[in-house]
């Protein structure tokens, strides 16, 4: 007769958590056991904001950002300068753009990046929406991952976009405040080499 173990509840959840980002095993089983330790306080709220976000918190079908409203908040801010577009691939990295306080424009998430590993097409990335909107822009910033996928998705987005009239752009790469030459690595070194200013 065979036997089939089952997962504990708790051991479901600690797997569950330790497929967040940045949590291992270890950290999601002392978040698992600090939310069963205080239910009413932690544990419950917890579980109503979850069940609200997954309900309400959608893509922006304009832009892709994340927001419980459709078009999201920075596409309906009448303060944007709307001439200017940042492409971003993630809700995460408009978010880290927005939290610099530097870009007031609008943005496009395109949702990742190209990779012939991961069989990630441009078709997935929505650069049809983008070249659209591009249409009634000055600029058209890059803010993509300085990645290989990275750099070949700013070329194809670069390549849609030249019929567009809209001024395609990078973000500046290279030596960051307060780094140290001796500690960079030779493509950051080079990357800033070839971005320097006058």
């Amino acid at each position: 007769m065979s036997t089939t173990s089952r997962a504990s509840p708790l051991d479901t959840l600690i797997g569950s958590l330790a497929r967040l980002p940045g949590l291992g095993r270890r950290s999601a089983q002392r978040i698992a056991l600090h939310l069963l330790s205080r239910r009413e306080a932690v544990l419950e709220p917890l579980l109503e904001a979850l069940a609200h976000a997954a309900r309400a918190v959608k893509p922006c079908s304009v832009c892709g950002n994340l927001d419980g409203a459709d078009p999201c908040g920075i596409c309906t801010d009448a303060g944007r300068e709307r001439g200017q577009i940042c492409v971003v691939a993630s809700p995460a990295d408009l978010w880290a753009m927005e939290g610099a306080g530097a870009y007031r424009g609008l943005y496009h998430v395109t949702g990742g990046v190209l990779s012939a590993l991961e069989g990630v097409g441009p078709e997935a990335l929505n650069l049809d929406a983008l070249a659209a909107r591009a249409a009634g822009a000055q600029e058209v910033i890059l803010a993509l991952p300085a990645t290989v996928d990275g750099m070949t998705t700013a070329h194809a987005i670069a390549a849609t976009l030249a019929e567009t009239g809209a001024r395609v752009t990078r973000l500046g790469q290279g030596v960051p405040v307060g780094g140290e030459l001796g500690r960079l690595d030779p493509g950051t070194i080079a990357a800033a080499l070839r971005a320097r200013g006058g």
